[in-house]
């Protein structure tokens, strides 16, 4: 059975993503290794924390340049909110003003901070924590990720900081909060949500379940 790495850098829990997994019937299993991203079928990489504590302890525990490595041989990978946020090439969260950090560089683009206004002016909540609908761009056709799911659905979010992908061709769903953001991309093998599918009741369930069964195909010799 193709083996699914949840990649561990020692922020938030991340339990409730391997049960989705496991749940599904899929073989995953949560580590801090590097050998252990070098040997997976797949890899998803979910979000809690900051840019800056996320990217640095994924640099030094050599996870970063693993998942490089992966990525380039075609594996497949997920990142969830901040694991979103983490696969483009530069972020500034947590940094000092003025500051930046190179991120995975597994997308091009940068991750900002949120707009609080709307165009007319009013103001919204930021961060941004609750059910909001995602419209998936061709009502999600050609994206295995989103098979068996409507096109608006609502998914869970919660987070300050959105990715700008540099090409459009990588946006694979949008929301609105204030302002239209990126809420799901895909960049051939790398799929990545803006949302929390594991907190997203029977509709996250499936975009997991989605995810493992890419993740098989890719073992048994090819990625859709």
């Amino acid at each position: 059975m193709a083996r699914i790495c949840i990649i561990d850098y020692r922020r938030g829990n991340l339990a409730s993503v391997h049960r989705g997994l496991t749940d599904a019937g899929f073989d995953a299993f949560i580590s801090d290794r590097a050998e252990d991203v070098l040997s997976a079928d797949g890899l998803l990489l979910p979000g809690v924390g900051s840019f800056k504590d996320a990217i640095t302890f994924l640099e030094q525990s050599g996870q970063a340049d693993a998942i490089r490595k992966r990525v380039a041989q075609g594996v497949p990978f997920l990142g969830i909110c901040l694991g979103l946020q983490l696969v483009y090439e530069q972020g500034n969260e947590g940094c000092a003003q003025g500051e930046t950090l190179p991120g995975l560089g597994l997308v091009p683009g940068e991750v900002v901070r949120m707009p609080a206004l709307m165009p007319q002016g009013e103001k919204v909540k930021v961060p941004h924590v609750g059910w909001n609908s995602v419209e998936l761009v061709n009502g999600g056709q050609g994206n295995p990720l989103f098979d068996g799911i409507e096109d608006g659905s609502y998914f869970y979010f919660t987070h300050s900081f959105v990715g700008v992908p540099a090409n459009k061709e990588d946006v694979a769903g949008i929301t609105v909060h204030a302002q239209p953001f990126v809420s799901a991309i895909r960049h051939g093998n790398v799929f990545a949500t803006q949302f929390h599918p594991e907190k997203s009741s029977a509709v996250g369930m499936r975009l997991l379940a989605n995810f493992g069964r890419l993740v098989e195909e890719y073992s048994q010799g090819g990625l859709r």
